[in-house]
């Protein structure tokens, strides 16, 4: 079965450079964070301390210009169209594809062969996508209560108290890491399923020809290869 088209306009390039600062930036603080729990390399664990504070802030400050450009960016929610609507509107499953909530895990479980079509994240991408804001929120306030300038201050303090102190607060924000690190395996396995043309468009922003969709109608109308054929 031909998938649908993948457009530009589906990840417009300032998203697609806040995506590149959320991956780099949980790399670092994923591996920063074994050397500190860690340290079995000790001539390296002060640049680590240094390097997870820092993009600590990174990705907090990245998440909140996300979801605030949220508000102002439109992008294309589905599939093998070019139409676009402001970003926020694409959170919770759309029109087009929010009755296919259980054939999207039906195919993401190998228990259906085709792609269902319809916008361009299925509806348990979108709902777990939802919580990786709130996790990245709630991973920096732990990180907050833990670090020495922050971590008496009292909206921080208050929060360790809340859990039974810093040692309650260390478990909380190391086992943490472990959603994200799950997170981020699922996110590949999700994202590529069909093929590998949705992360050449995240990344490379580079698009690929295929079926286009009418997010109206809900059907195929054509097939789009860029202008591939004419080059021949």
């Amino acid at each position: 079965m031909a998938h649908l088209a993948h457009y530009r306009e589906a990840h417009p390039l300032v998203f697609v450079i806040t995506h590149w600062i959320n991956l780099i930036a949980m790399i670092v603080l994923i591996v920063t964070g074994f050397c500190i729990h860690f340290p079995f390399w000790p001539y390296f664990e002060s640049l680590a301390r240094g390097m997870h504070v820092f993009f600590g802030f990174v990705i907090f400050l990245n998440c909140v210009f996300r979801i605030i450009a949220a508000f102002f960016v439109k992008t294309a929610p589905t599939g093998g169209t070019r139409k676009q609507v402001t970003d926020y509107k694409t959170w919770l499953p759309q029109k087009d594809n929010r009755h296919q909530g259980l054939i999207w895990i039906k195919y993401y479980l190998f228990l259906k062969k085709d792609h269902p079509l319809g916008a361009k994240l299925g509806v348990p991408q979108k709902i777990s996508y939802l919580f990786i804001p709130v996790l990245i929120i709630v991973m920096f306030y732990t990180g907050m209560c833990l670090w020495v300038p922050t971590m008496n201050l009292p909206f921080f303090a208050a929060g360790t108290s809340l859990v039974g102190g810093l040692m309650s607060m260390r478990i909380i924000h190391y086992f943490m890491m472990y959603i994200f690190i799950i997170f981020m395996f699922i996110h590949v396995y999700l994202a590529n399923i069909e093929g590998i043309a949705p992360t050449k468009l995240m990344f490379l922003w580079k698009e690929h020809g295929g079926l286009v969709y009418d997010p109206d109608t809900h059907t195929i109308v054509g097939e789009d290869d860029l202008g591939e054929s004419e080059k021949h």
